[in-house]
């Protein structure tokens, strides 16, 4: 029981089951967010199901309309997740500065010097 415990207590495992529950409800979110998009766009263009579409009797309809789903679930997560993440990562410093020249001379260096010892 104790090799169990420890097991569970190292590492990331509980962060990564905390991540993993997060992602789920908020793909949740996301597939009702695209549904009210797909809505949008059917009031704008037409209905945004294209399952009954099967030329030759291949169901290429269902591929299009996954697809598109994909494309804007996609756009969804760039812009209202990824670049509001990056933005204020920079804000907040936590941001990896870019190594300057000097700084990858002396890390090249450090390389080297570690792989001649081996």
């Amino acid at each position: 029981m104790s090799g169990l415990r420890k097991f569970v207590m190292q590492g990331n495992l509980v962060e990564l089951a905390v991540a993993f529950v997060m992602a789920a409800a908020f793909g949740t979110v996301v597939k009702a967010f695209v549904a009210v998009i797909m809505s949008l766009i059917g009031k704008i263009g037409g209905q945004p199901n294209f399952d009954d579409i099967t030329p030759g009797g291949v169901p290429i309809g269902v591929f299009i309309t996954a697809l598109v789903g994909f494309v804007i679930l996609a756009v969804i997560v760039y812009f209202f997740v990824v670049k509001p993440y990056e933005a204020a990562k920079e804000r907040s410093g936590t941001a990896h500065p870019k190594a300057t020249g000097a700084e990858i001379v002396l890390l090249t260096e450090i390389r080297d010097s570690l792989r001649a010892r081996d």
